[in-house]
C-alpha cells in the first residue's frame, strides 16, 4: 500500500461528541444504564401469541373470507387423534373398543364441542317404515366378527367417512375433536393440548395394541409456541458462545469483551421491554428479535474497539484514543446503523404482521445499540483499565496483497465479477414460490411428524371449504339446488389432488335410500323439495346432542358449506386448484351459488405472492431513503449513485444462487430483500468513508484511496461479516422454517456483499474516477 502524509485535521463534531463522553463518562454510564432499566421494565408485559391467524393482516381476503364462512358455520378448529393399532387392523374389537373409549373421554377435553368418530357416526337404516339413527359401531367387544366386517363395509361405503376418517385399506382411524376456543385466553391452546396428549397416553396405555398421534389446527397453534421456546433454548446460549469466541479472538481484551457484551445486553432489554410497552406479543419471528440485535449490535461495537486499540499501540494515551476512534467511526456507526434500521423498518409493509413486530423490534434495538455504542461503550472504557496488546499485523498484511491484486487486475475483477452478476440474476425467474404451512416445522417437532404420517396414511391436513348459498329460506332442500351442489362435488372428488369431499348430498342421498327400504336403486337425491325437507328434518330430529348438521347447514337453511380436503399439495397447486373451482363454478352454477373459496390452507398459499407485493414498495422506500441519507452523508452524488450497486447486488445474486441450490422460497423471500439492503450497506458505507477520507484529506488517488480503504477496513469488514454471517447462520439452526430459510438466506446475502465490496466496489471506483486521478475529490463534491 502506498504511504500516504497524514492530513492536517480540523476539530470536529466527531472529537467533540468524544471528548464530552470523556468528560462526563460517569454520568453517561448512568444514564444508560438508567434508560435501559426504564425500558426494559416492560419485558413484563410481553406476551406470546399461538393462533395461526396472527401471520395474516385484518385486509388479508382470504382471512376475510375465512372468518365471514366461520361465523355462519360451526367454527373448525380441531384437535385430531390418528388412531394407529400395531396389527394393522381397525375394524377388531380391542381397537374399536380403543376408539370408542377415546372418542367418549374427547367429549370432557377442554374447549370439545364435537367429537367425530367411526365409532360414532350416525349411521341410518331402515326397519320398516321406520328410520334407525344409531352409532355406527357400539360395544366393540361384544361384536362377532362377522358384524364387525360388516360396519367395516358400511364405514368404507360411507362418503362422510372414507378418506376422512378411515382410509380405504382401514389400517388407520380418526377421531376428530372440533373446539370453540376463546379468543382472549393465551392460555387455551396450551391447556388444550396438554390434556390432549395426556389423554392420548392414557387411551394407549389402558390399549397397548395402539399407537396415538396428534394433528389438527390446534396442534399447529402450539406448534408456533414449542418452537419458539425451543429455539429460544438452543439458538440464543449458541449465539452468546459464538459472539464470545470472536470477541475473544478479534479484541483479545477483557474489557473489550465485557463492553460489547454489556452493550448488546442493554441494548437487547431496551428493545424488548420497549416492545413489551408497545403492546407487541411474540410470535416465532418475532421471538428471533433478541438474536438479530445480538448480531447486529456487535458491529458498531467492534468498530469503535478495533480503533482505539489500533490508535493505543501506535502509543497514543487511552483517553485520545477514544476520542480518535469516535471521530473516525462516529459517521460510519450511524449511518450503519440508520441504514439497518430503515431496512428492518421497510418489513412494516409485509403483509404478514409477525414481521411487521420482528422489523420494529430489531430497529429499536438497533438504533438503541447505536447509542450504547458511542455513549455507554466510551464512557465503560474510559473508566476501566484497559491496555492495548500486540497485533500480529498478518491479517492487514493479507488485506495488503489483496488491495494490490484488485488493483492490478481491476479489470479483469470489474468484469468476472460482473459477469457473475448476470449469471446469477438469470436464475431469479426460476425461483418457485411455494408455502405449505405444516412444511414451517422440521422433523423435530411433533406436529410436523405426526400431521405427515396422518397425510400419508390417513387423509389430507389441507383443506379448502366454499359456501354455497341457495338464495332463499330453507333453499338447501330444493332439489334443483342439490342436484347443481351434487354435480359440483362429483366434479371436486373428480380432481386428482382431492382425498375427501364432505357435502350434505351424500346424507340426502342416503336418506333417500333408507327411506325406501335401503333398496341400493334409491341411492340418488330426492325429486321433490317436500321430501327433502322431510328426510332432512326426520334426520336432525334423531341425531344427538352435538352431532347436529350444523357444521355442514347455516340456520335458515339458506346455504351448505363443502369442505374438501386435499393431499400432500403444495401452495402453487393448491392455487391452481383454488382457480379452477372458481372457473367451473363460472361455467356451471347460476350466480347465487358462486361461493368464494376458503380456509387456512388457501391463507398460507397465497401468502408469499402478497407478501411479495407488498413489500416491493417498503423495499422501494428503503432504497430511497437509504440511498438519500448516503449522498448526504458523502456529500458526492456520484458516491451516493455508485454506492447503490454493492447494495443492491447481494440480494439478487442471493436469490439467484438460493434459485440454483434450492429452488423454491415461501414467506421470508419478500422480508430478506429489504432486510439485507439495510445490514449489507454496513460494509459499503465504512469502505467508502475511508476511500472518501483518504480522496480528501490525504489528496490520494483513485488506486491509493482503494489501498488505503482496503487497508484501513479490509480486517474489521471481514471479521463483521462473519460475526454476522455467524449471527444469521444460528437462526438456520431454528426448527421453525420461516425462521431457518430467512436466517441462510440472509447469511448468503452478507457473504456476497462482502466479495462485491472487496471485488467489484474498488474496480468499480477506479474505473469510475480513473479520470479525476489527479484531483482529490473537492469536500463540496
Amino acid at each position: 500500500m502506498t504511504n500516504l502524509p497524514k492530513p492536517t485535521k480540523a476539530r470536529s463534531f466527531a472529537e467533540a461528541w468524544g471528548e464530552w463522553v470523556v468528560r462526563y463518562r460517569w454520568p453517561v454510564l448512568a444514564l444508560c444504564v438508567l434508560a435501559a432499566l426504564a425500558a426494559g421494565s416492560g419485558a413484563g408485559r410481553l406476551t406470546f401469541v399461538t393462533d395461526y391467524q396472527v401471520f395474516f393482516s385484518k385486509d388479508n381476503p382470504e382471512l376475510r373470507t375465512f372468518e365471514a364462512n366461520q361465523k355462519i358455520y360451526t367454527k373448525n378448529d380441531n384437535v385430531m387423534f390418528v388412531v394407529a393399532p400395531r396389527g394393522g387392523k381397525v375394524f377388531t374389537g380391542d381397537t374399536l373398543a380403543a376408539v370408542e373409549a377415546l372418542a367418549k373421554a374427547a367429549w370432557k377435553l377442554p374447549y370439545s364441542k364435537r367429537v367425530d368418530s367411526v365409532t360414532n357416526f350416525q349411521y341410518s337404516r331402515a326397519k320398516g317404515d321406520e328410520l334407525i339413527v344409531a352409532d355406527l359401531v357400539e360395544g366393540a367387544k361384544t361384536k362377532t366378527a362377522a358384524e364387525l366386517a360388516a360396519r367395516q363395509t358400511e364405514a368404507l361405503g360411507e362418503p362422510a367417512l372414507r378418506g376422512r376418517l378411515i382410509p380405504s385399506r382401514a389400517h388407520v382411524t380418526g377421531v376428530n375433536v372440533l373446539l370453540l376456543l376463546p379468543e382472549t385466553s393465551p392460555t387455551a391452546v396450551n391447556e388444550l393440548v396438554a390434556a390432549a396428549r395426556a389423554l392420548a397416553r392414557t387411551i394407549a396405555k389402558e390399549h397397548p395394541g395402539i399407537e396415538i398421534r396428534l394433528t389438527g389446527t390446534a396442534m399447529l397453534d402450539n406448534a408456533f409456541s414449542e418452537a419458539s421456546q425451543a429455539d429460544g433454548k438452543l439458538l440464543i446460549p449458541i449465539m452468546f458462545v459464538v459472539l464470545l469466541g470472536v470477541l475473544a479472538v478479534l479484541l483479545r481484551s477483557l474489557v473489550g469483551v465485557i463492553g460489547t457484551l454489556l452493550v448488546v445486553v442493554l441494548s437487547v432489554v431496551f428493545a424488548m421491554g420497549s416492545a413489551g410497552y408497545a403492546g407487541i406479543a411474540l410470535t416465532p419471528p418475532s421471538a428471533m428479535a433478541p438474536t438479530m440485535i445480538m448480531t447486529l449490535a456487535v458491529a458498531d461495537s467492534i468498530h469503535f474497539l478495533v480503533t482505539m486499540f489500533s490508535e493505543m499501540r501506535k502509543g497514543s494515551p487511552r483517553r485520545a484514543a477514544i476520542v480518535e476512534s469516535l471521530r473516525v467511526n462516529l459517521m460510519p456507526i450511524v449511518l450503519t446503523s440508520v441504514t439497518t434500521a430503515i431496512g428492518f423498518l421497510s418489513m412494516n409493509s409485509s403483509d404478514a404482521p409477525p414481521f411487521w413486530d420482528m422489523g420494529n423490534i430489531t430497529a429499536t434495538g438497533v438504533i438503541a445499540a447505536l447509542a450504547f455504542s458511542v455513549l455507554f461503550l466510551p464512557a465503560f472504557i474510559a473508566v476501566v483499565p484497559v491496555r492495548a496488546r500486540a497485533a500480529s499485523g498478518r491479517g492487514t498484511a493479507l488485506m495488503d496483497r489483496l488491495a494490490d491484486l484488485v488493483i492490478a487486475r481491476r479489470r479483469t475483477m470489474l468484469y468476472g465479477m460482473s459477469a457473475l452478476i448476470v449469471v446469477l440474476f438469470a436464475f431469479i425467474p426460476r425461483i418457485e414460490l411455494n408455502d405449505e404451512f405444516v412444511k414451517f416445522f422440521d422433523e423435530r417437532v411433533a406436529f410436523r411428524t405426526d400431521t405427515d404420517f396422518a397425510t400419508k396414511n390417513l387423509t389430507g391436513i389441507y383443506q379448502i371449504e366454499v359456501s354455497v348459498a341457495a338464495g332463499r329460506t330453507s333453499g338447501v332442500t330444493d332439489p334443483a339446488f342439490l342436484r347443481a351442489l351434487d354435480k359440483y362435488v362429483a366434479w371436486l372428488r373428480a380432481q386428482p389432488e382431492t382425498v375427501h369431499v364432505s357435502s350434505i348430498t351424500d346424507t340426502m342421498k342416503r336418506l333417500n335410500r333408507n327411506l325406501h327400504g335401503d333398496d341400493p336403486g334409491w341411492y340418488k337425491l330426492p325429486a321433490e323439495r317436500n321430501l327433502s325437507a322431510q328426510y332432512l328434518l326426520l334426520f336432525e330430529m334423531s341425531l344427538p346432542f352435538g352431532l347436529d348438521l350444523n357444521d355442514q347447514i347455516n340456520v335458515d337453511k339458506s346455504a351448505t358449506r363443502i369442505m374438501v380436503t386435499l393431499g400432500d399439495v403444495s401452495a402453487v397447486t393448491m392455487r391452481d386448484f383454488e382457480q379452477r373451482m372458481k372457473r367451473w363454478q363460472e361455467a356451471n352454477l347460476p350466480a347465487v351459488m358462486r361461493g368464494t373459496p376458503s380456509g387456512t390452507s388457501l391463507m398460507f398459499a397465497h401468502i408469499s405472492e402478497r407478501n411479495i407485493s407488498n413489500m416491493l414498495l417498503g423495499t422501494f422506500i428503503a432504497l430511497v431513503l437509504i440511498s438519500g441519507l448516503l449522498i448526504l452523508a458523502f456529500r458526492s452524488f456520484r458516491l451516493g449513485l455508485i454506492s447503490l450497486i454493492p447494495n443492491l447486488v447481494p440480494a439478487g445474486m442471493g436469490f439467484g444462487l438460493w434459485s440454483i441450490l434450492v429452488g423454491q422460497v415461501g414467506l421470508p423471500v419478500a422480508v430478506v430483500a429489504a432486510m439485507t439492503l439495510g445490514i449489507v450497506v454496513d460494509d459499503t458505507i465504512h469502505f467508502l468513508s475511508k476511500y472518501q477520507r483518504a480522496r480528501r484529506e490525504l489528496g490520494a488517488s483513485p488506486q491509493e484511496a482503494v489501498g488505503t480503504a482496503v487497508h484501513t477496513v479490509g480486517v474489521a469488514l471481514s471479521v463483521m461479516t462473519l460475526v454476522l454471517m455467524a449471527g444469521f447462520l444460528v437462526l438456520a439452526l431454528s426448527s421453525f422454517s420461516v425462521n431457518a430459510d430467512m436466517g441462510l438466506l440472509t447469511a448468503t446475502t452478507i457473504g456476497i456483499a462482502l466479495l462485491v465490496d472487496f471485488l467489484l466496489l474498488p474496480p468499480l471506483l477506479m474505473k469510475l474516477e480513473e479520470k479525476s486521478h489527479a484531483d482529490p475529490v473537492p469536500a463540496s463534491a
